[in-house]
């Protein structure tokens, strides 16, 4: 079921053109050495936006998104980028569940806007 999903995903509720955007930020923020964290999280984002169905986000107790080096990343993120991609994200929520086909649409468009909020710290399954 969840192959079925990511398909329709990708071609009639929006994540092929959202994990697209997601992989063009993320190359541009890699062009520069302080922008590399912001690419790779920008990165899982695409992976997860291309095919989010049989995934789950869990914590990631340790490593470059813990600690207050990650509260930092995921501050910088929300100031800049984070808020205008949930902003998106919640939109296309809306439209996805308009009709009940596309209410796990919607939900995978609100997992994407939690997780474009605050991306550090966190791990895709």
């Amino acid at each position: 079921m969840g192959t079925l999903g990511n398909i329709l995903w990708l071609f009639v509720a929006g994540g092929g053109p959202l994990a697209i955007g997601y992989a063009i930020a993320g190359l541009v923020m890699g062009l520069t050495i302080i922008g590399i964290p912001f690419a790779i999280a920008a990165m899982r984002l695409a992976v997860y936006a291309a095919l989010p169905f049989d995934r789950r986000v869990v914590d990631r107790p340790n490593g470059i998104g813990s600690g207050v080096l990650g509260f930092l990343f995921n501050l910088l993120w929300l100031l800049i980028a984070g808020w205008a991609l949930a902003i998106g994200h919640l939109v296309c929520a809306l439209g996805c569940a308009i009709s009940i086909v596309g209410i796990p649409f919607a939900w995978a468009h609100l997992k994407l806007a939690w997780l474009a909020l605050w991306p550090f710290g966190k791990e895709i399954v």
